[in-house]
């Protein structure tokens, strides 16, 4: 059967269209707390003061403190923190998570971050901080220039690339019913290898 060259139906996309599909947002489980991220405000500097504005009874309220063990995301290089420890290094840096029972509520909390403003850096050539080197080596590169019958060299500049999701990214985690097995039951609106 030909494949390529074809166009080849997607599992999904009849429920897709049709708005037959279900999302993490049409889901609703006993117990279930809504979470939402509190993120900066400002691309750099320094959180001077967090107020909440609001009756917390009933809420939870994650900061740097609470994680246990090293506060960071595992990808490439452990340099980038779950939760602000006080630096904002970037614009929309994660500061708190929080979560209620109920999704009005959570919405309206209104959370208050006072910054201590610096100047950002937006040009990578003149950063005093490198974000990230990744050196992918193989093959004999300085043969293959010397080799070829054509360089082309200079300053590229692109925008940022990424898909479009159709919905927001979410996840909802289950713990085991029963209790005995330590097991969670994870629903996510992406992907995951793991």
């Amino acid at each position: 059967m030909k494949t390529v060259g074809r166009n080849v139906p997607r599992k999904e996309g009849f429920d897709k269209v049709t708005g037959a599909a279900r999302y993490i947002d049409d889901l609703t489980l006993p117990g279930m707390l809504y979470g939402r991220t509190v993120r900066s405000t400002i691309p750099a500097g320094e959180i001077a003061d967090i107020r909440l504005n609001f009756n917390s009874d009933g809420f939870t309220i994650v900061d740097y403190r609470d994680i246990p063990g090293r506060n960071f995301v595992a990808l490439i290089d452990d340099d980038q923190p779950c939760l602000s420890e006080g630096a904002i290094r970037h614009a929309a840096e994660p500061i708190l998570l929080i979560a209620h029972g109920h999704r009005d509520r959570l919405g309206a909390a209104d959370i208050q971050i006072d910054y201590r403003e610096s100047v950002p850096c937006y040009d990578p050539g003149t950063s005093p901080i490198t974000f990230k080197s990744i050196a992918i080596d193989k093959g004999d590169a300085a043969a293959a220039l010397a080799a070829a019958p054509l360089l082309v060299e200079g300053e590229y500049r692109v925008g940022l690339q990424e898909q479009l999701y159709i919905e927001p990214n979410g996840v909802i985690a289950v713990p085991d019913p029963a209790g005995v097995d330590p097991g969670v039951t994870i629903y996510g609106s992406m992907q995951c290898p793991y």
